[in-house]
């Protein structure tokens, strides 16, 4: 996918004006830094034209958002026709084209042709007034730092056009009784374009019957490439591999890049897929454990923001208090993405699900900066919600687990994150990611249309409630 990258101008500088406009312009696309490929697309100098321009992109699959920037003076009332159709992500860039004022070469015509303090301004006026979302960033088109804030906009812009065409595969319901899985999908499809669908067990165990030996030793060989192992555990990895492949092919068949399952709805199977699960995501899906739909679309949207990042489905477990730590996992499907070591293959008792013992992945999670993210239905609306923490590692070998797990210590601090998490409703399933941050999942949510709240260090409960209930009454009132 691409950008569409937009110089704002009129007819009244002359046609040398408007040339240099361009050349400047194409100048800055190719001069920046960006993980995704920035297109000068046009000078627009009337209504028309940007109304054109806008229509295209809206109708241009490749095309994942608009950057615009106003070299020159651009008229904002031309811009009110073509805004209104827009339909794609919008980053006003707020820059020029030269880093200093050069002190003898600045004369009239200098001005006239790097007026961006000024049309920039007007062309900001008309995004308020029309009241679009959109990301403004301002700085000098060859600083990192612009570069890195543009880049995470562009992750956020990917998110958004892989999220309105995400399928999900939902392997029978949600856990029984549990309330925050539950949700609205017909409201989170006319938000977020997620096709959340169930597909019976039964349809997932006759395409396992129909994988083939030759299908299970390649996969198999693959696992022991990639992990350790131990080959008297052959037969449990082996039937794991033939539910990791009878899943994709499903997932493929639908065209989803998510899946769910739950350990209650196991019927003809003999184990609960973990290794397969694991492996799944380290693929690039997204998943969400006990029928949890929503984290498994955010699992697979903030990997589509970063393919070869570290990202994956999990968990809060149980708390050290006298250290102030979280100790993250589940039963068994955390992705190895986010392994400190090489993960192990490992088959244990599982004391849940009355089904045989499952093979799965057994790893530390690495240590640092991440995010955790929770999207939830609050009833009306949908809510993300994210917290900065830093992971560590285990104070603990904890012998006795043997499942993947990471430990972190949550912002501002262990007591008032979880007063503050618990206070908004987060979940207890999570995304967490090393890659991601809350800038991103910020401009995500507002491209969406959809409440954000961060709990970072200088978050406390009293503040978080009021900022609860201020966005309660705002978005009672958008809706």
């Amino acid at each position: 996918m691409n950008f569409w990258f937009i110089a704002g101008s009129q007819f009244l500088y002359g046609e040398e004006t408007l040339k240099q406009v361009e050349i400047d312009a194409r100048k800055i696309v190719d001069g920046m830094r960006l993980p995704w490929k920035v297109e000068y697309k046009s000078t627009v100098k009337t209504a028309t034209e940007i109304e054109n321009v806008i229509k295209q992109a809206n109708f241009d699959d490749e095309c994942a958002g608009i950057i615009t920037f106003c070299h020159t003076f651009s008229p904002s009332k031309m811009w009110i026709n073509g805004l209104a159709k827009l339909q794609k992500p919008w980053l006003h860039f707020h820059t020029q084209f030269n880093e200093v004022i050069p002190n003898e070469e600045i004369d009239m015509d200098y001005m006239n042709l790097h007026q961006s303090a000024h049309g920039d301004r007007e062309h900001g006026f008309i995004g308020a007034r029309m009241r679009i979302p959109r990301k403004i960033i301002s700085g000098y088109w060859k600083d990192e730092n612009v570069w890195k804030r543009i880049a995470n906009w562009q992750r956020a812009a990917i998110g958004v056009a892989f999220s309105k065409d995400l399928k999900i595969v939902r392997f029978g319901d949600n856990m029984r009784e549990v309330a925050v899985t539950e949700g609205d999908k017909v409201e989170t499809q006319i938000k977020l374009g997620w096709q959340v669908n169930t597909w019976a067990v039964g349809d997932l165990v006759n395409e396992m019957d129909k994988v083939s030996d030759e299908e299970i030793d390649s996969l198999v060989e693959e696992y022991f490439d990639l992990y350790d192992f131990d080959k008297k555990d052959i037969e449990v990895i082996e039937y794991q591999a033939r539910e990791e492949i009878a899943i994709e092919k499903i997932l493929k068949k639908v065209g989803a890049k998510a899946f769910t399952n739950t350990f209650e709805d196991l019927h003809g199977m003999r184990q609960l897929p973990g290794l397969a699960t694991q492996h799944l995501m380290a693929k690039g899906y997204g998943y969400g454990g006990e029928g949890d739909w929503k984290t498994a679309g955010m699992t697979a949207i903030i990997k589509s923001m970063y393919p070869d990042g570290s990202t994956t489905f999990m968990e809060d477990y149980t708390y050290d208090f006298k250290n102030g730590l979280i100790l993250g996992s589940h039963m068994l499907e955390v992705c190895p993405s986010v392994a400190e070591n090489k993960p192990r293959i490992e088959v244990h008792h599982l004391g849940i699900g009355g089904k045989e013992p499952p093979a799965r992945l057994v790893f530390e999670g690495r240590a640092g900066k991440a995010v955790v993210t929770s999207l939830i239905d609050i009833g009306g609306r949908m809510r993300m919600i994210t917290q900065e923490i830093e992971c560590v590692k285990p104070t603990q070998t904890m012998p006795n687990l043997p499942v993947a797990r990471v430990m972190w210590k949550p912002s501002p601090n262990l007591s008032t994150g979880a007063e503050c998490w618990i206070t908004a409703g987060g979940a207890h399933h999570t995304v967490l990611s090393h890659d991601i941050d809350s800038e991103i999942l910020r401009d995500f949510a507002r491209i969406m249309d959809i409440e954000f709240v961060n709990i970072n260090d200088d978050t406390t409960p009293v503040l978080l409630e009021k900022e609860l209930l201020m966005g309660d009454i705002i978005w009672k009132l958008k809706n």
